[in-house]
């Protein structure tokens, strides 16, 4: 991954569609959340982690005008890297994970919902505990005006409470949490690939 972010972060036109990108995956983690959210039972902690995933698309929208200014103005195709896969990622992790605590542990309705949450946004909150500070390294290394510290901080805080409330949720969250996550790489690795074909074709056309 450090390779390619290197090829995104020299060109600005790749670099502001990868934060078009990152924002837009954001922005659709906030949605997903909400979405799983009981319509009674709500705790404070959910309401913060949507607000702050919101926050984090947001924020990573306002860096594009560092270094492109007018560019990636929606989240059309035309403005994102690996579009297709970009898009389906996070509903392709929750649809795989929903599967396999309905098929392992028999879970359904609300409680399907919240298991999934937790799973999907732990999982989730490991890749970013990985990928962010690989990004602000190379940002840093290019001497780039963009920087991602306050999203850093703020994924490292979101990964320990989940780990609290997994941890309340289920005795056995060591395991299933290890499985989710070996889903989520499966689906990590994939999105390599397809942002390694899209910058192959940007910067080596036929």
């Amino acid at each position: 991954m450090e390779k390619l972010l290197k090829m995104i972060v020299e060109n600005p036109d790749t670099h502001a569609r990868w934060l078009n990108t990152l924002s837009m995956m954001e922005n659709a983690g906030a949605k997903k959340i909400k979405n799983c959210e009981h319509p009674v039972f709500v705790n404070e902690i959910i309401l913060k982690h949507s607000a702050e995933e919101a926050r984090h698309a947001y924020y990573l929208k306002k860096q594009i005008q560092k270094i492109k200014k007018n560019s990636c103005p929606t989240y059309e195709k035309r403005y994102l890297l690996a579009p297709d896969f970009s898009y389906y990622y996070l509903h392709s992790l929750d649809v795989k994970v929903c599967r396999y605590l309905k098929t392992k542990y028999g879970y359904k309705n609300d409680k399907l919902k919240y298991a999934a949450y937790l799973l999907v946004t732990y999982a989730i909150e490991v890749r970013a505990d990985e990928l962010y500070p690989i990004y602000q390294e190379i940002l840093s290394e290019f001497d780039s005006p963009v920087n991602v510290k306050s999203i850093i901080a703020e994924e490292e805080n979101h990964l320990e409470e989940m780990v609290h409330q997994l941890k309340e949720f289920s005795p056995d969250w060591k395991k299933i949490s290890k499985d989710v996550c070996t889903i989520e790489n499966e689906l990590f690795n994939k999105w390599q690939m397809e942002l390694q074909k899209e910058l192959s074709f940007i910067f080596n056309p036929i």
